[in-house]
Order: structure tokens, then C-alpha cells, then sequence
């Protein structure tokens, strides 16, 4: 463990501390002032598109880059090197050294992370992940769902006290999936502080407390996952007819209509309430089924980085619909306008 300043009491509380953190590249600002606290022993997910800023900011937290300005503060420390024995990486590039076998490969990561006798523990992941009897198997003889495991058993073999994920469900089958994801769910009951980066919404509302969303290098969205579906969008109502029958548009206290499957989605104005809009349907379609539906973190995502078209909302209004504690500086207003453009149609999300 390398680390030359301690943090206070206070930065000692979250296992990640970042104050107005910047990163250029060139003339190419990655990274624009992003301020966030992840709590230690907390399930955190990174989303956003690609090129949004997320593995530079993974990088600044890894200390494989440093911040241009602002503060880093990783377990209590403002300064380290990389090669930290308190912090797990499982890259999304994943890389092993193919012709060696995997109790020899994996005991070689632990002897990087300072761990005298790794035996124990590597089996105890290798029957944990359901990949005993291949200790002595090289390799460049696993499948890709194999070496994803190994890779994996290798960013938490010291058991870290912060792991960080990038893609760690990337080409896995579903039993695997169901796998690793028990395994990650296993290590933060244990007190493990993990910070997840993904592309699929499902498992970051399904596993995460939090999520921290990143877009054109700017914070939108730090919340509890619960809050965020809370304030970003509004439920819609969903039903199904019996005999399929699409209803017309211009209804009363609807404002849009839209085909899923089987299934109609109906944006609600708020002008009826609900029995009363359930009731006018019946009475024009025989409706087998319906329920009010909370958006999902996919539906949100959506609306965030695919629809630029709408007129830029305030700022308070940005805060309401789940921005947490972004504060825009003079040299992000252009992109935050953008944002702005982008949160504004979120309380239509689900139509």
C-alpha cells in the first residue's frame, strides 16, 4: 500500500471522494468537474454512453491518471501510487497471461498484492464460482466465460476494501451472469465497497444502491437508483384489451399512446385520475389487464442522451429530476445547457 497523505476523519467516512475533479487531454476536456461521495461499503454504478467521461473518471480514481484540478480522495488518502494493495480493478479490457495455468497465474496476482499464502483463497473463489478441477488448466484453454471469472478472482484475491468493475457481465452466459453477480453481491455484505461501471441499465437498477451518471464529461444524475425513478419520470399506465383493440388518440387525460407487444403504454396528463381514466376505458375496450408502471433506469438513461431537441430547463428544475449535487461552473455552462436540454423531457419518459 503506497499512500503519502491521509485524509480527515470526514473523507475517511466514503470510500471515494471527488471535489470539482477535471482531466484534458490536449485541448479535449474528458472530464469536467465532477464532485461525488461514494460511501464506503456501498454498491455504486457508473452509467453513461460511451465516450462520456466514465473510464477517465475510473482512471482518476485508480490513480493511472491525475486529476488536471480539484481533489481525489480514495480510502481516506489524497495521494498514492496505482499499485494500491486496498483497491481491486477488473478492467473492461481483460488480459491474463495465456500460457500460464490458473492456480499459477492467480497466486502471481496475489503476490503482487502483498499475499503470502493465496492457496486457500483461491480455491475458496474457484469452488465459489463453480471452476474447481481447473487450477491446473492453462489459459489459453478456457473459454471466454472461464477467463472472465478467473480475471475476476484475480481483482479480489487480497480482498480489497474498494473494487472496481468495468463490464464485469460482458459475454456471459446466464448461469455465469447469476454467478458473479451473487459473488459481487456477497463481497459488499461483507463490507467491500464496489463501484460497478456498465452499459446495462437492468443490472445496475437490479444490484445497485446508487448510481452515478456521466454525459459529455459532466455529473447529470447522483442518487439513490430508488430516488432517481422517483423524481426523473413519471409512471405510465399499462394495459392490454382483449381483442387487441389500439385505442384512438386525443383521449381525455392521456397525452400519448404507445404500442409495446401485446401491451399499450399510456402517458397520463394528470387531468383524470386514474380510476376514473380506468373506468372510461372499460366502458370503449374489455381490458384483460392494467397497472401503473414506474419507468425504468433504461427508460431514464434514454431520455437523457437521446433526446436533445427540447427548449433548456433551470437549474432547480435539473436538481428535482435527480441531478444531485451538480454545480455547473462557468466553464461547463455550454455543456450544461446541453444537460439541461436533455433533462427536460424526463418527466415524459415511458411514452
Amino acid at each position: 500500500m503506497n499512500t503519502t497523505e491521509q485524509g480527515s476523519a470526514g473523507n475517511q467516512e466514503c470510500a471515494v471522494l471527488m471535489e470539482n475533479a477535471e482531466k484534458r487531454f490536449g485541448q479535449r476536456t474528458a472530464v469536467s468537474g465532477i464532485s461525488l461521495s461514494i460511501p464506503c461499503g456501498s454498491l455504486c454504478g457508473f452509467i453513461g454512453p460511451n465516450g462520456s467521461g466514465k473510464t477517465t473518471t475510473l482512471r482518476m480514481i485508480l490513480r493511472i491518471v491525475r486529476p488536471d484540478q480539484g481533489r481525489v480522495v480514495v480510502l481516506g488518502a489524497e495521494s498514492g501510487d496505482c499499485a494500491d494493495n486496498r483497491v481491486g480493478y477488473l478492467p473492461e479490457e481483460r488480459g491474463m497471461y495465456r500460457r500460464m495455468r490458473v492456480r499459477e497465474l492467480l497466486r502471481y496476482y496475489a503476490a503482487l498484492k502483498g499475499v503470502r499464502n493465496p492457496d486457500p483463497e483461491i480455491s475458496r473463489w474457484l469452488l465459489r464460482l463453480q471452476a474447481d478441477g481447473w487450477d491446473q488448466r492453462r489459459i489459453d484453454g478456457l473459454s471466454k466465460g472461464m477467463c472472465q471469472k478467473i480475471q475476476f478472482i484475480a481483482a479480489v484475491i487480497a480482498r480489497p476494501r474498494l473494487l472496481i468493475l468495468d463490464e464485469p457481465f460482458s459475454g456471459l452466459d446466464p448461469v455465469n451472469l447469476e454467478l458473479l453477480r451473487g459473488a459481487i453481491e456477497e463481497l459488499q455484505r461483507e463490507g467491500t465497497s464496489i463501484i460497478l461501471s456498465t452499459h446495462e441499465m437492468e443490472t445496475a437498477q437490479r444490484m445497485c444502491e446508487r448510481v452515478v451518471m456521466i454525459y459529455r464529461g459532466q455529473k447529470v444524475l447522483d442518487g439513490a437508483v430508488s430516488e432517481i425513478l422517483a423524481r426523473a419520470a413519471k409512471p405510465f399506465l399499462k394495459i392490454r384489451t382483449a381483442s387487441g383493440q389500439i385505442l384512438p388518440d386525443g383521449l381525455p387525460g392521456v397525452v400519448s399512446v404507445r404500442q409495446q407487444g401485446l401491451y399499450q403504454q399510456l402517458q397520463l396528463s394528470g387531468e383524470l385520475g386514474v380510476s376514473e381514466l380506468v373506468r372510461r376505458l372499460s366502458a370503449m375496450a374489455e381490458l384483460e389487464h392494467f397497472e401503473m408502471v414506474q419507468p425504468s433506469l433504461h427508460e431514464v438513461f434514454l431520455s437523457l442522451v437521446s433526446r436533445e431537441g427540447s427548449d433548456p430547463v433551470a437549474l432547480p428544475a435539473a436538481k428535482a429530476a435527480g441531478a444531485g449535487d451538480f454545480r455547473p461552473s462557468s466553464r461547463a455552462g455550454v455543456a450544461w445547457q446541453s444537460v439541461c436540454r436533455l433533462l427536460s423531457p424526463l418527466g415524459s419518459a415511458g411514452h
